[in-house]
């Protein structure tokens, strides 16, 4: 690890004093960057991941160039579902796309299950250059069952996520022994991404907030907290559990062994802290899109979301989701600066 290791974002996340607001962008290594597009016009997106000069470079890219707290691997949820015997491929503008959806008990059995070390080498490969490159803390990441069984079922993007949750409901042993294997696998890379270097761990559930809170009690709490139980009693990384509009879901997770709960922009801190009573650490909670307004806009709410993390120890800036191709690095050079310079003097 360098000398001048900077750990203000693992600090904050265990909830100790620290100078200033630490800050990282979800999808803060993409295609509002220029660099970013002329690689990306060199290889695809799975060729990026698996050559790991490219994913140290595209990695590193953005903590070299914004100044942020934290570098997240570049990488993908779907990156270890291809090695299992899911036939993934992200496609431009689309997304992932499934070509051997998930209909019946049977299609789960033919899963395979996940050896890193041999199915996913560049990815522990590039956590290991990272690790003796940055000077700040690399988070490595999974997506949850829930959100990946909902790509493996739909066969690809969705709007309301019916028929995985017909599949859910319709086929309670099959859909238990996907979430089953799905958790097995999220935990075992995750292991292996945090003994290969990985400092943090986030599990992304971007789709969870399509459930209510009864069937996400029934149906997805007991993974996920199986999933956070095995990774702590493994490793003491801070692990931070995000997804969108899951608001509802909030004082569910809060009962996770998670460290840390990431918010979307449509839950404010306050509400979280006061409202819900939640007393771990928070990360986030900037609506991206404010990203494409006028900068005293960016700023007031920028100061907003600052001033109530402040109230309570534990606070990570954050946006509610990724950021978007049409967002300048300026932008983030500015807002970035701004969090530092702002939460020092407050």
């Amino acid at each position: 690890m360098p000398k001048n290791f900077n750990d203000t974002f693992l600090r904050a996340c265990r909830q100790e004093a620290v100078d200033y607001t630490p800050v990282w962008y979800m999808r803060q290594a993409g295609r509002y960057q220029p660099e970013y597009r002329k690689i990306r016009e060199k290889y695809s997106f799975f060729e990026m991941n698996e050559i790991p000069e490219v994913c140290v470079e595209v990695t590193r890219l953005p903590v070299e160039q914004l100044g942020v707290d934290a570098a997240i691997l570049f990488a993908d949820i779907m990156t270890p579902l291809k090695p299992i015997g899911v036939d993934v491929d992200i496609r431009s503008g689309i997304g992932p796309v499934i070509g051997n959806p998930i209909r019946h008990w049977e299609d789960v059995y033919r899963l395979g299950e996940l050896d890193p070390e041999s199915h996913l080498p560049f990815i522990l490969d590039s956590i290991r250059m990272l690790e003796e490159q940055l000077t700040v803390p690399l988070i490595g990441f999974a997506g949850a069952p829930f959100t990946l069984a909902s790509y493996m079922i739909e066969g690809g993007p969705s709007k309301n996520y019916h028929q995985t949750k017909g599949f859910m409901y319709a086929q309670p042993k099959a859909w238990e022994a996907l979430m089953d294997k799905l958790a097995s696998l999220t935990v075992t890379y995750l292991k292996a991404q945090i003994a290969a270097g990985a400092k943090a761990v986030q599990i992304f559930d971007s789709w969870v907030g399509a459930l209510n809170r009864e069937d996400y009690h029934r149906y997805v709490a007991p993974v996920m907290h199986r999933i956070f139980a095995e990774i702590k009693e493994a490793s003491d990384v801070p692990t931070i559990y995000f997804g969108i509009g899951a608001g509802h879901l909030l004082t569910e997770w809060d009962r996770l062994p998670a460290d840390v709960l990431g918010l979307d922009w449509r839950t404010t801190i306050d509400t979280a802290r006061e409202e819900l009573g939640i007393q771990k650490p928070l990360q986030g909670n900037l609506d991206p899109s404010l990203l494409l307004g006028p900068w005293e806009m960016i700023e007031d709410k920028a100061r907003e979301i600052l001033d109530q993390g402040a109230k309570h120890s534990g606070h990570i800036f954050n946006l509610g989701h990724g950021t978007y191709p049409e967002v300048r690095v300026e932008t983030l050079q500015r807002l970035t600066a701004f969090i530092h310079d702002y939460s020092k003097q407050n």
